[in-house]
């Protein structure tokens, strides 16, 4: 018997498979608007590329080609506006073969968009590469991952609790 907690509810399942296949069935139930805006009704809307996949490719709404030269960085438009449930986020990423093949990649990584911002999405990109890169409209540029965030309410203190790591950071581990 396998035990997840999963959307704030315990499941009690009888094996792996099952216990995978009810929470991606409670995980996928989410629903969120979508606005496409004026003169990008030929952008795709973002989509999952696999059935396993954990983000959705999210494309360039750039009017012309824009060339990003090495070292530079360009605000990239995606063409999409959209309105989250109270109590989640999405996260913009970069995709990994760009940044491999191209050492294009986005800054302020992962971006935040909250549940409460009703603008387009844009993309910081940044060129880290050797060569010019070309954005090209439709092009698959980032990755946007919905999850579900905690409000922290702080409990001001004069000690924190002791650990073995203590107050180690940068490489201490």
């Amino acid at each position: 018997m396998y035990t997840y907690k999963c959307c704030a509810k315990r499941l009690r399942v009888p094996n792996f498979k099952k216990a995978h296949m009810v929470i991606s069935f409670m995980e996928s139930n989410l629903k969120a608007f979508i606005k496409r805006t004026p003169g990008n009704n030929d952008i795709p809307l973002p989509q999952y590329m696999s059935a396993l996949a954990a983000g959705m490719d999210i494309f360039a709404a750039v009017d012309a080609e824009e060339i990003i030269e090495s070292g530079q960085r360009k605000k990239i438009p995606t063409g999409i506006q959209i309105s989250l449930p109270e109590g989640y986020e999405a996260q913009i990423r970069p995709r990994s073969g760009l940044a491999l093949n191209h050492g294009i990649t986005l800054l302020n990584s992962p971006g935040t968009i909250d549940a409460d911002y009703r603008g387009e999405i844009a993309l910081v990109v940044i060129n880290h590469g050797h060569e010019p890169f070309v954005v090209k409209r439709g092009m698959r540029l980032a990755q946007m991952i919905v999850q579900k965030i905690c409000r922290v309410k702080w409990i001001e203190t004069e000690k924190l609790t002791d650990t073995h790591r203590g107050s180690g950071g940068f490489g201490h581990t």
